[in-house]
């Protein structure tokens, strides 16, 4: 890594004065993002011992030297090599500058976070809810009376569209498809006209705004967005549409198309308006969405393998996959032999069955796994056992219902015999991991508490003094999110002060976006570690064969201080993996 710029070298030493005078803290920031650009560590071609041992040296940052190259790809927007270039007059606002809608198609003014799309986080496997806070956010089809001629529809920050090769609207985010079916028509032909000249459109910038366009096959899925989100990660949400629509109708969809090319596929999805609203939401929240991995309920090693042990007796026996799920956190799944399950259609079921209030009344229904066989129905039998844990058994049998039913029942009694139901209520209200909670060096652990926490009072003997004193947790760490390249898992921690409002929360998430695309991007990368500061954090990922970690900390954090904190969390994470893992579960294959 490079090392910090002179002015900031010595954030921890100031620290008295800014208390002192609040004057100094604006002074301060002007000095952050005037004289720190971001830092971004490239590839080095040594032999790699820097981290072979496992942990991050703050030594090794004062080895490396500032160069301008690496300064500039740091501040790089991703555009992609084949994106197209809109000319102002494209009927988009333009720049930040512009200020109003002069014409009925333009989308609205520009920013990072939109009030209208901010709504409350659930505690159910996001960037780390809020314990006990309920989601006042409902899932539906949102102001249906808009259309492209009307102003409020313009200044949308993100609209998604599905519609055919013919240009007819199959859905829309905002609005009534129906009413923007010339809209569509407009999209339709700026695709035809760069197929016909042998190409395939992928993006088209104008302004501040992204047009980003995904084809498979007769369906066309476009994104227009202001949100400044990477484009890598508006590629992703386009495919989970697509696998969303996959997931309820399989990809034998586009028979119709070839029967028919002006097939008109709307009646089919009537009713999944929820569906649809729910997954975008999880867009603004979930980061399984751009990690491509699941998350787990925290619970304790003997219930979940009492619960694995029982889902894998029933596996056995005709059912090709058992996953038990509290929420959108996986308490355990099993599949029958060969069988894998990818992360992505984890999350398209689960969106699917908490989304649909059908399966709270019918326990059956058709349903396909787009990664796993996009051109046939499996059949899904899901029973809540309470209001939030649900049981999802899986099969290629259409008859297999009752035989799925006995297996439900035999699955139940284990689970209230063993006491799992009640275990995973209490870890519902216990939480997960907390930055507050990061264990001392120095103390032994035991894995009798939750996650390992040994709760200190401010005044014990065994409290690290620390140079960095702030709100949060050790050194200033605010959040943190960590990837278990091989299970396919993560894990991150709970929102905790300063992280309070919505608006934070969502911020440090579209951080989070970037930083995970710059780190992955072939055309710059990949990179190994990356230190980010700007005026509202320090952002910290590093990436080793075994685990991804990324972590937000105070923005007057010292890297150093930054850099061993890192190293307690990843050593807390490997105490407690029994606890937030699930152990055994075979590598999905991708």
């Amino acid at each position: 890594m490079s090392s910090d710029s002179s002015p900031s070298s010595s954030i921890s030493d100031g620290l008295a004065d800014l208390n002192s005078d609040p004057q100094l803290v604006d002074k301060r920031f002007d000095l952050l993002s005037l004289n720190e650009p971001t830092e971004l560590e490239r590839n080095h071609p040594g032999n790699g011992n820097e981290i072979a041992d496992g942990s991050l040296s703050p030594e090794r940052n004062n080895n490396v030297a500032e160069d301008e190259d690496r300064l500039r790809v740091g501040d790089q927007r991703i555009s992609g090599e084949e994106g197209l270039s809109s000319p102002s007059s494209s009927g988009y606002a333009g720049g930040r500058g512009s200020s109003s809608v002069t014409g009925p198609s333009r989308i609205g003014e520009t920013g990072e976070i939109d009030d209208n799309e901010i709504q409350k986080l659930r505690n159910d496997g996001s960037l780390g809810g809020i314990t006990g806070s309920y989601a006042s956010w409902v899932p539906g089809k949102r102001h249906v009376d808009e259309d492209d001629a009307s102003i409020s529809w313009g200044k949308r920050k993100k609209h998604f569209f599905i519609l055919s090769n013919s240009g007819k609207p199959i859905y829309s985010r905002y609005g009534d498809e129906h009413k923007l079916a010339g809209f569509t028509e407009t999209l339709q032909a700026i695709i035809s006209f760069v197929e016909n000249g042998g190409d395939h459109v992928k993006l088209v910038k104008a302004g501040n705004h992204q047009v980003v366009f995904l084809v498979k096959g007769p369906i066309y899925i476009v994104c227009i967005s202001c949100t400044e989100e990477p484009l890598e990660s508006l590629k992703g949400q386009l495919e989970f549409i697509y696998g969303q629509l996959i997931l309820i109708l399989t990809k034998s969809i586009n028979r119709c198309f070839e029967k028919n090319p002006k097939f008109d596929m709307t009646p089919l999805l009537g009713g999944t308006d929820v569906i649809f609203s729910s997954l975008f939401h999880l867009f603004s929240w979930n980061p399984a969405t751009f990690l491509h991995a699941y998350t787990c309920l925290p619970l304790a090693y003997a219930s979940r393998q009492a619960a694995g042990a029982i889902l894998q007796d029933v596996a056995n026996f005709g059912v090709l996959f058992a996953i038990l799920m509290c929420k959108h956190k996986v308490i355990s799944l099993v599949g029958a032999q060969k069988a894998s399950l990818h992360p992505d259609d984890m999350l398209l079921l689960s969106n699917f069955v908490l989304s649909s209030e059908s399966f709270r009344t019918s326990e059956s229904l058709p349903i396909c796994l787009p990664r796993y066989n996009p051109m046939a129905f499996l059949y899904a039998y899901v029973h809540f056992l309470d209001v939030n844990t649900y049981l999802m058994l899986l099969t290629t049998s259409s008859d297999a219902f009752y035989h799925l039913k006995e297996c439900r029942i035999r699955i139940e009694v284990v689970l209230l015999n063993s006491n799992v139901l009640s275990e995973v209520q209490r870890s519902m209200i216990d939480g997960g991991m907390r930055v507050v909670d990061l264990p001392v060096d120095s103390l032994p652990r035991s894995g009798s508490s939750h996650l390992g926490k040994q709760r200190l009072t401010s005044d014990s003997p065994e409290m690290p003094r620390e140079s960095f004193v702030g709100i949060g947790g050790p050194a200033g760490l605010w959040h943190f999110i960590y990837r278990s390249i091989y299970l396919d898992q993560y894990v991150s921690s709970e929102f905790s002060p300063p992280l309070n409002s919505l608006r934070q929360q969502k911020r440090l998430y579209r951080a989070y976006q970037r930083l995970y695309a710059s780190m992955h991007d072939k055309g710059i990368g990949p990179h190994k570690t990356q230190f980010r500061r700007d005026e509202n954090y320090v952002l910290l990922c590093w990436v080793t064969q075994d685990f991804e970690f990324y972590a937000a900390f105070d923005p007057l954090a010292d890297k150093a201080l930054a850099i061993k904190t890192c190293n307690r969390v990843c050593q807390w994470v490997k105490d407690v993996e029994n606890e937030i893992f699930l152990q055994g579960a075979s590598p999905f294959s991708w």
